[in-house]
C-alpha cells in the first residue's frame, strides 16, 4: 500500500502531480514560448509523456522530469521552426517570379551573346571580356596588353558595335 502511495500509474496521485506542478511548468514554458496557446500544447504533451513513462519515473523526481520534457519539447519545436524558416528560405532564393516565355527568350538571348561574343576578332572579343566580365578599367587593359588607351578604346567600341549589329540594341 505504500508503494502506492507513490505510484504515479495511479490516477489520483498523477492527477495531484498534475494540480502541483502544471502551474509552475506553464509558467517556465510561457516564459520560454511567450505564446500561451503553444504553452498550453506543451504542458498538455509533458504529462501525456508522464503519463506513458509513469512507471518508470520516481516520484521524488517527478517535477524535474516535467521541467526536462517540457523544455525538450520546447526546444524540438524551435529547432523545427529554425528548420522550416531556413527551408522556406531556400526555396524563396531557388524561385524566379519570371514567366516560362521570359525564362526562354532569355536562355535564346544568352546563347546568341555568346555567339556574338565569339564572332568578335580576338583582340575585341580580350578587351570587351576584361572589361565587361572582370570588370577592369580602361586603364588597367591598356597596362595589362601594353596598349594605349585610346587603343583599348577603340577596340571596345568596335566589339560594342559588332555585337549591336549581330544582337540588335538592347
Amino acid at each position: 500500500m505504500i508503494r502506492d502511495i507513490n505510484n504515479i500509474c495511479n490516477p489520483v496521485i498523477f492527477e495531484k502531480v498534475f494540480r502541483t506542478y502544471s502551474k509552475d511548468l506553464k509558467r517556465f514554458l510561457y516564459f520560454k514560448f511567450g505564446d500561451m496557446e503553444s504553452c498550453e500544447d506543451i504542458l498538455q504533451d509533458t504529462f501525456v509523456k508522464l503519463w506513458d513513462n509513469c512507471s518508470s519515473v520516481n516520484y521524488n523526481k517527478v517535477k524535474s522530469y516535467l521541467f526536462t520534457i517540457g523544455n525538450n519539447l520546447f526546444l524540438n519545436i524551435k529547432k523545427h521552426e529554425k528548420i522550416v524558416r531556413e527551408h522556406q528560405q531556400i526555396k524563396v532564393n531557388e524561385s524566379t517570379h519570371e514567366s516560362p516565355e521570359f525564362l526562354l527568350l532569355e536562355q535564346e538571348f544568352q546563347l546568341k551573346l555568346e555567339k556574338a561574343i565569339n564572332a568578335l576578332s580576338e583582340k575585341q572579343r580580350e578587351v570587351f571580356l576584361l572589361n565587361k566580365i572582370e570588370k577592369k578599367k580602361y586603364k588597367e587593359i591598356a597596362e595589362m596588353l601594353g596598349l594605349s588607351v585610346k587603343a583599348v578604346e577603340k577596340r571596345m567600341h568596335g566589339a560594342l558595335k559588332a555585337l549591336r549589329d549581330k544582337i540588335g540594341n538592347i
